[in-house]
């Protein structure tokens, strides 16, 4: 294994099967796609908020009971979030939880989607802005050393972090620990 200033670090051929450099993650991930009750709200939110451009915008017929709204958000590096509205679709449901964890009997934030921060500055810069856009805003949390996130909610209930890696992770971090571990004197 290498050492990165005196840290055992996972070198990156070692990776394979951590699921870090295999198959599936050669380039990462496309897109993500959720539920929302209210597309013009998301869409607001996602661009006049978070920045994010909506890129495409499509109109996907159900049979002749309507049709589903499915936008596409530009979230950096050429990675999309995408949202499906059934509000004008017959019959579709329209008081489901597009938060995700209330629906499935779940503490807030099991399902959540944590954006990439620069640097702790960006972090920073990045709360403030949502504070100025009247998000409650939690954080910084600082997770154990390794990384600092800030967590909000957009308007369909889903926690949204954004996360700023502070260390390199290293061999020992693949144990697990309680999150008292390594604490006693």
């Amino acid at each position: 294994m290498g050492d990165r200033a005196g840290q055992n670090v996972i070198p990156p051929d070692k990776g394979a099967h951590l699921g870090g450099f295999g198959i599936l993650k050669i380039r990462g991930l496309n897109h993500v796609d959720l539920g929302t009750r209210d597309m013009e709200a998301t869409r607001a939110f996602y661009e006049d908020v978070l920045g994010f451009p909506l890129v495409r915008a499509d109109l996907v017929e159900i049979g002749d009971d309507g049709l589903l709204e499915h936008f596409f958000f530009d979230i950096g590096n050429g990675k999309l979030m995408g949202f499906m509205s059934g509000e004008a679709v017959r019959g579709y449901p329209k008081d489901f939880d597009a938060g995700i964890n209330k629906g499935l009997g779940l503490a807030q934030g099991v399902y959540h989607f944590a954006f990439d921060a620069e640097t702790d500055q960006d972090l920073l810069r990045i709360r403030d802005h949502l504070l100025a856009h009247g998000l409650k805003v939690r954080g910084p949390v600082d997770h154990e050393g390794w990384s600092k996130s800030i967590y909000f909610r957009d308007p369909n209930g889903l926690q949204l972090e954004v996360c700023h890696i502070v260390r390199a992770f290293v061999a020992e971090a693949r144990s697990r620990r309680s999150a008292s571990a390594g604490t006693a004197g």
